[in-house]
């Protein structure tokens, strides 16, 4: 024998009901006339072959059956809200937290995630720009992803591909006719800064601290303008500057890595960006 369906909506008129402790209050609730949630509770109890309400002059109050009906009743409307909330969230945007530096999130990301877009529309990616030495910290946290420059042969993540550090000014910049090199460089705590100030002092080469700005944008303009050299990546080196070499009377500059750092237990659209960057920053060919 077949056992009876439970219909959402006679439950639902059930748990008004019994809730309420009146047809009409429940039919109020319900937004439905007292005639419907009548209907309502005898078909139900006729599916189940109970009764499920003892009817007085003053109101209904549960029987034995109903009593226990009500437990299921709250568990199977529970479940089946679950349910729909489940799968309604599997057609909901997707959200990607990515952190990167400046420059690639100026230059190196933005062509590589149009390319993820047309392919993942359902998938968002916030980005965040910045200085990315404390952002691996804040995997999970703050950040699904992060793209971040580490000294050469240090650091954790997955290397996608090695950078050079090259000093950078305006193309007609007499780098040196300077006897104080005035230099633009990013806040403390970048790598960059770090590098460039201990590559001059070995040199004992003087200079000033001219400019100090967290943009890429920033320090690229007051370079081009000619007023301070800059550090860049090789890889990245704006088109109105110029690269600087031991030609110029500048010391080298250490090699970077560039490394990929995933949060634990990766979402599965975050996987499928983590792929994406790795392949365009690593292999950029393999792009179509």
């Amino acid at each position: 024998m077949t056992a009876p369906v439970l219909d959402p909506d006679l439950l639902k008129a059930f748990l008004a009901v019994a809730e309420h402790r009146s047809f009409t209050r429940a039919a109020h609730v319900l937004n439905r006339t007292q005639s419907a949630v009548s209907v309502q509770i005898r078909r139900l109890e006729e599916r189940l072959g109970v009764r499920l309400f003892h009817r007085t002059r003053s109101g209904v109050t549960l029987s034995v059956a109903g009593h226990e009906l009500l437990v299921y009743a709250k568990r199977l409307l529970d479940l089946n809200a679950e349910a729909v909330d489940a799968l309604r969230a599997g057609k909901r945007e997707a959200v990607v937290r990515l952190g990167v530096m400046d420059d690639y999130g100026t230059i190196v990301i933005p062509p590589l995630l149009a390319h993820f877009a047309k392919c993942h529309p359902e998938i968002r990616v916030e980005i965040e720009t910045g200085l990315t030495a404390t952002m691996p910290a804040r995997l999970g946290d703050a950040y699904d992803l992060v793209i971040a420059m580490h000294p050469e042969g240090c650091g954790d993540g997955e290397l996608l591909r090695p950078e050079q550090a090259v000093w950078a000014a305006a193309k007609s910049y007499p780098a040196q006719a300077q006897d104080t090199l005035p230099v633009a460089l990013y806040p403390p705590g970048c790598l960059f800064r770090q590098w460039a100030t201990e590559a001059l002092d070995a040199a004992g080469r003087p200079w000033r601290l001219a400019f100090v700005s967290r943009t890429l944008a920033a320090v690229e303009a007051i370079a081009a303008e000619g007023l301070a050299i800059t550090v860049v990546k090789a890889g990245t080196m704006p088109p109105r500057l110029r690269a600087l070499s031991e030609r110029d009377g500048l010391p080298p500059l250490p090699a970077a890595d560039i490394r990929l750092h995933c949060a634990r237990n990766l979402s599965h659209p975050a996987a499928l960006l983590a792929d994406h960057l790795r392949r365009g920053i690593s292999e950029p060919a393999t792009l179509c």
